[in-house]
């Protein structure tokens, strides 16, 4: 069976599906990669390094013709367009926020896998590329927010003085978050974190970081993880107690966001007029709606001398490691999907399988993906 790895069209998408050493792994287990001329380059594999793995390299038909396609980035509609039935499509898919993707990917036939649905379960860890994407980005705004900050992070002692450490807070303790703190306290920052579930407070602790500890709002953590919407009184009570702990920040990074929903709004027009000119905000959520009030998605906005930067898929950013999770991610969820003879065998008992499958012989089979598209149940 062969692996079809075309080169991502996203603008400024540097990572690749598969990487050399995936390709490698992969021949192993009876599978043959193709991959488009130049796929890898943005992430630091020139071609030269695919044909030493084993891979073909071709055109970008060649890729999109294979028997499993492969991407990072949420397909266009045009490349939809080169699928045909029966192919598989392994890839980012946005299946709550994309609908038009859905409906494309069903009426093509494909059986269409999201990387950003795979059950979080112990069994489906190595398979998790929302986590592994997320570790990413969370480095990756903590080195952004201390380049733009214009101060150094960890306290210095010199002839000329004493420079005090930067304060960071960062807003919420998913895998960004988590990463963002322990990079933060690394570069010698003092650190806070905040998060509405009280489990979270504990890892906060372990990296270094001070709980922001909020004992007036309930533990909100819900189903998967992830936290519960919180009631308009208790997010009115939460984004006062943060208006306040911001105003002694120099840097303010947040990460809170809910699958599928708008993020939560955390930091107020007004709690950032009531920080120091010069401090920074990264605010990881701007795509989804900004966890910041002033946040514009790819933009960096100034108020008060304070800037508001909300990028978008900061993940590339460290194209080279990004790449190189996200294929062992892929390459594990390949071992499932594929036989030991190098068939293809979905199995839809598998809960893996079942939960990350979002299209299958023209149907939506993911209920949060068909009611994405206006699409009745089965």
């Amino acid at each position: 069976m062969r692996v079809g790895v075309p080169r991502e069209s996203r603008e400024g998408e540097r990572r690749v599906a598969l990487i050399p050493d995936s390709v490698r792994s992969l021949a192993g287990e009876s599978l043959e990669v193709v991959i488009e001329a130049g796929a890898g380059e943005g992430a630091g594999h020139p071609d030269s390094e695919y044909s030493e793995s084993a891979a073909t390299v071709g055109s970008a038909d060649d890729a999109w013709r294979a028997d499993v396609v492969v991407k990072v980035a949420v397909p266009t509609l045009d490349e939809i367009g080169r699928l045909r039935s029966g192919q598989v499509l392994i890839a980012h898919l946005a299946p709550l926020t994309s609908p038009e993707t859905n409906r494309a990917l069903a009426d093509r036939g494909v059986t269409a896998f999201a990387m950003e649905a795979i059950p979080r379960i112990t069994r489906a860890q190595s398979m998790d590329a929302l986590s592994s994407q997320a570790n990413a980005s969370g480095y990756a705004a903590t080195l952004l927010a201390a380049r733009e900050a214009g101060r150094f992070f960890p306290m210095m002692t010199t002839a000329a003085g004493t420079v005090a450490p930067a304060k960071v807070m960062v807003l919420g303790a998913g895998v960004a978050g988590l990463q963002a703190i322990a990079t933060a306290k690394r570069l010698g920052a003092v650190v806070t974190g905040f998060d509405i579930r009280r489990a979270a407070w504990e890892q906060i602790a372990s990296l270094g970081g001070r709980p922001l500890e909020l004992d007036f709002i309930p533990d909100a953590e819900a189903e998967g993880g992830y936290a519960r919407p919180l009631t308009d009184e208790e997010n009115e009570q939460v984004r006062t107690a943060l208006g306040e702990a911001a105003a002694r920040q120099d840097v303010i990074i947040t990460t809170a966001q809910v699958p599928g929903r708008q993020a939560p709004l955390l930091i107020t027009a007004d709690a950032v007029r009531g920080m120091q000119p010069g401090s920074v905000i990264v605010d990881l959520a701007g795509e989804s709606g900004g966890n910041c009030e002033l946040s514009a998605a790819g933009e960096t906005v100034v108020e008060g001398g304070v800037k508001v930067i909300a990028p978008l898929n900061l993940a590339s950013e460290m194209a080279t490691h990004a790449s190189q999770l996200y294929a062992k991610n892929v390459e594990n969820l390949l071992e499932l999907v594929v036989s030991e003879e190098g068939e293809l065998a979905v199995d839809f008992d598998d809960e893996i399988v079942a939960g990350a499958c979002i299209t299958h012989e023209g149907e939506i089979k993911n209920e949060r993906a068909r009611e994405a598209a206006g699409v009745g149940s089965k």
